[in-house]
Order: C-alpha cells, then structure tokens, then sequence
C-alpha cells in the first residue's frame, strides 16, 4: 500500500537488504550439492559475479586474475588503461593523494584523451590471459568506439551510467538507439543501471542480455545525495525480477537480472539473489584484495565528471587475495571475505540447489534482524552493526 507524503504525493516503501532476511525451507542441503554457477548468453561462470567497471578495482591484470577464479571482471574503457601508456603510474599517484585534493586532481587526470589503440591493447591483454573479456562503455560513446571493441575480440559489451534508458530523449544530439544498435550489434550486450519495473522492462526489450539493476547504491557513490534519485536495493531487483518474468511471458526470451552494488557481505549478496538477481556486480569488496589496482582506495566512475562529480575516493585497505574474499578461506567472522563460499551455505542452509531457486527463497521484512540478541557484540566493539 502506499504511504501519504502529504495531500498532493504518496509514495510504496521500498526495501534494502538491511531491511529484510531471507526464511530457512523445510529441507537443508549438503553444500556441496549447490550449484551457484552462472550461465549468460554462451558463457558459463563458476561465480555468479561481475567485478565493477571501475579502475580502482578492473584492470586487465585483476581482469584476468577474477577470471580464473570464476567470475567475470568487466573494464572501464573510458578509464585510466584507455588514457595512459602507464596507467599504474597514474593510479599510484592517486592513492598519494590527501583527501581533500583528491576528487579535483582527479578530475584532471581523467581528462586525458581516451586513446582507441590503447583500448584496444587493454582488451587483448585480457583476452591472452585466456578468461572471457568484458567491457564498458557509457551511451554517449558507444557509436564512436563500437568498431574498436569488435576489431579487439571482446567477448560481451556492457554499456553502462548512473541511469540507462530506453527511451533517451534530446534536442541537443542523437540519442543512441539502443533496440537499433544491439540488433545489428556483433557482440551480447548488458545494459543498465535501472531501478524499477517499466525501466527495467524497457531495457529488456532492447535485446541486451542482461541488465544491470542499482542506481547509487555503491560504498563510493554519491548520486543518491547529489541528485535525490535512487531504490533500495531489495526492492529495485524484486521489481525487476518481476520485469524478467513478463518479458519472458511475452517473448519466451530470459534476461538476466544482474544486481549492482550496495552488497558489502555474503548475506547482501545471498538476498540479492533470492531477491531475483542472477547474478550480482560488485566493487568495494574487491577493491580490498591485494591484487587491486586502486592500491588500498576506491571510487566510482561518476568521482571525476568534470562538472558534477557524484562519487568519492574512499579507504579501502586490503582483507586478503581475491581468490580469499570471493572463495575463502578467511578467519573473519563479519561476512566480508569469502563472499561465494557465504552464498552457497546460505543456500543449502534454506533448502535450495541452485542460484534459480534460490530465486524463490521467501524473503520478510525484518530490519531488526542484524541487531536482535546482539548487544553483547555491539558493546563489546566485536561487530559494528550500524
């Protein structure tokens, strides 16, 4: 039902993954009898993962390396590799920087030209480490670089901006058609980010394979507070889970629901999925693996925009290798590392066999459920649950 914001607005309540819990079945099951594999288009990955396309945590070295643990690490082709002979110089630099100078330096630095053969050079690199190869690119520059992403052999194009629509409106330029351009369009393409039901249905009606569900929920982000637009999370993927259905009910045709952003834990990402997403995208956490290009600091794409900058750099000191925080093993105990081995208990814990069914895991309102019973932790500084 929808809440009254006053006489003139009302408004639903939405849901983020604080603020539910997902509810054991009548049956468990051996963990190693859960399948949380993921297939998309004619590629199959051991992970139900997506690494953010996000210099502080892509590069095609991290690329290759997420590869080979079974995810899929998509690159920012309009980032720090696409602009720089030495990206990690650059990247390096940024990790000296004071706070306070941090964003408006940065914003220099990212007004380097992007250069097409060093675009292409990122993609090759990642393609001879012999892991699926992915990539963005924003809509405003999709037309202009396409040519150079089929010449490089990638395998799956992710067009990607704070928000992606189907029906991009201008007086000032050509929008990009995106139904048009991935129906001739040589390479699967994942387009996003939405964060509702008609968006999402839109952009399903593309043709894009799979789309990207999350609008400012990412630990860098700061879109939420500079432009007043977002969904929480679990609510943003229900909805578009329900999209997926009707979509698949007109057409016969599945797209995949790809959750991005705002999962810090195992059990973000375990109610993500029972939420409806295939699959998940994620930043922050592997911002904090040793082998991370932003060397101990992240930030989103949008830290830089030379006019409007909605993303800041943040701390993101190293946990332990990727292979650690997406598989294990850890000895933490607070949900960050380990992130899949926490997936597949949470599912043979409820019951359920595969990422699929998990989808229909219930799932109730319950924002007391990271704090019941846990003062002792909380006064005790063993866990911070706020």
């Amino acid at each position: 039902m929808d809440s009254v914001i006053g006489i003139g607005k009302s408004a639903r309540q939405a849901y983020g993954f604080d603020d539910i819990a997902i509810v054991p079945s009548r049956r468990t099951r051996d963990p190693d009898d859960v399948d949380i594999s993921w297939e998309i288009d004619a590629y199959r990955f051991d992970l139900p993962l997506m690494a953010s396309a996000m210099d502080a945590v892509v590069s095609p070295a991290s690329a290759v390396t997420i590869g080979k643990l079974g995810g899929l690490a998509v690159l920012n082709l309009e980032g720090l590799h696409s602009r720089y002979e030495d990206a990690d110089a650059v990247l390096q630099e940024i990790s000296e920087l004071p706070t306070a100078a941090a964003t408006a330096r940065m914003q220099e630095l990212y007004q380097q030209p992007v250069k097409e053969d060093l675009m292409a050079r990122a993609i090759s690199e990642i393609k001879a480490g012999g892991v699926t190869a992915a990539a963005s690119l924003t809509p405003q520059k999709v037309r202009e670089y396409a040519h150079i992403v089929v010449e490089a052999d990638l395998d799956i194009l992710v067009i990607q901006g704070t928000v992606v629509s189907a029906e991009h409106m201008s007086t000032q330029t050509e929008p990009l058609n995106l139904k048009e351009f991935i129906a001739t369009f040589d390479l699967p393409v994942i387009v996003g980010g939405c964060a509702s039901y008609q968006p999402a249905l839109h952009l399903m009606r593309t043709g894009a394979i799979g789309i990207l569900v999350g609008v400012g929920p990412g630990a860098a982000c700061t879109s939420r507070q500079v432009l007043g637009i977002g969904v929480p999370q679990a609510t943003a993927i229900a909805d578009a889970a329900g999209a997926r259905m009707r979509h698949l009910d007109e057409t016969g045709r599945y797209v995949q629901v790809i959750a991005d952003g705002g999962m810090r834990t195992g059990g973000d990402i375990a109610k993500a999925i029972a939420c409806g997403a295939d699959a998940v995208m994620i930043g922050s956490p592997l911002a904090r693996a040793v082998e991370a290009p932003g060397r101990g600091f992240h930030w989103g794409m949008a830290t830089f925009h030379s006019g409007l900058p909605r993303g800041v750099r943040i701390a993101a000191p190293p946990l332990g290798t990727a292979q650690q925080i997406l598989t294990g093993p850890t000895s933490l105990n607070d949900g960050t590392m380990n992130l899949f081995g926490a997936l597949r208990t949470s599912m043979a814990t409820t019951g359920y066999e595969s990422v699929k069914d998990f989808q229909k895991a219930e799932v109730v309102i319950a924002p007391s459920i990271k704090t019941e019973g846990k003062f002792a932790q909380q006064h005790q500084g063993i866990v911070d649950y706020t």
